[in-house]
């Protein structure tokens, strides 16, 4: 890590993390189908990949330091990350696996899943983001990834108290229900069904530790049908059901 990523680091109020994000540079340095960032609580950025560098056209990491997507890049591939990082920064609530598009080379687009996760410092506040894009490559030329398709399954995550269904999703992917099983498998190694379902519990979670209201509450927020339906897919996917991950996450500071 450079000089100005250390300076960035400590007037940002995170320089605790600054070892940790020269290793996760150096790690990510090793990965050419991955796009790594490290961002301040402005959005801009402190660490990145070598791969981040030569997908922009520059010559070296130095030429991104303190920079927000928004500066470095025109258009939609500039603009919604940086959306994306103030939301994240703002509230504190995580992108995962969010299907985009970015760049795969110098002037040449592609999909990918991106994730992007809030740092908070000793006291709890929000002092940047860590996060990672990682290219999607379909299996064949017929199973290219529709915009549509994007649209349809952030949709989804923004309106999850909405009943969905894998049909709903693939008619407004613009796609058979194959083709959409197809294409959820090969990027998430899910079903359909349950890409949803985890959709939901990853949002639950989130709520459960960061927002004070009731299970039930949460629980028609997430897009289930009842508590009693929601503690019971919760408890299967992660072992608890929601009070006691709330009351496990609050023990642990989280």
């Amino acid at each position: 890590m450079d000089r100005l990523s250390k300076n960035i680091l400590a007037a940002s109020g995170f320089s605790s993390i600054s070892l940790n994000s020269g290793v996760l540079e150096l790690l990510f340095d090793q990965m050419s189908d991955v796009v790594f960032f490290l961002k301040d609580h402005l959005g801009r950025y402190v660490a990145v990949n070598a791969a981040f560098v030569e997908r922009h056209g520059l010559k070296s990491k130095s030429q991104v330091l303190g920079k927000r997507p928004v500066d470095l890049s025109q258009g939609d591939f500039g603009i919604v990350p940086t959306q994306q990082d103030e939301l994240v920064l703002r509230t504190g609530r995580p992108l995962l696996n969010h299907l985009q598009m970015h760049w795969r080379t110098f002037q040449s687009s592609g999909w990918c899943l991106t994730t992007k996760i809030p740092i908070r410092n000793a006291e709890g506040a929000i002092v940047g983001l860590v996060g990672f894009s990682k290219d999607v490559k379909t299996p064949s030329k017929r199973n290219e990834i529709p915009e549509a398709m994007a649209r349809a399954l952030s949709h989804m995550s923004d309106h999850l108290g909405e009943q969905v269904t894998p049909s709903a999703l693939a008619k407004s992917s613009g796609m058979s229900l194959a083709r959409f099983t197809r294409l959820i498998k090969y990027m998430y190694g899910v079903t359909p069904v349950q890409y949803i379902v985890q959709t939901r519990c990853v949002a639950a979670a989130y709520l459960l530790v960061h927002d004070g209201r009731s299970v039930s509450e949460i629980a028609v927020e997430c897009g289930f049908q009842n508590p009693s339906s929601f503690s019971r897919t919760f408890r299967k996917i992660t072992g608890l059901a929601p009070s006691v991950y709330r009351g496990a996450m609050a023990q642990k500071g989280a």
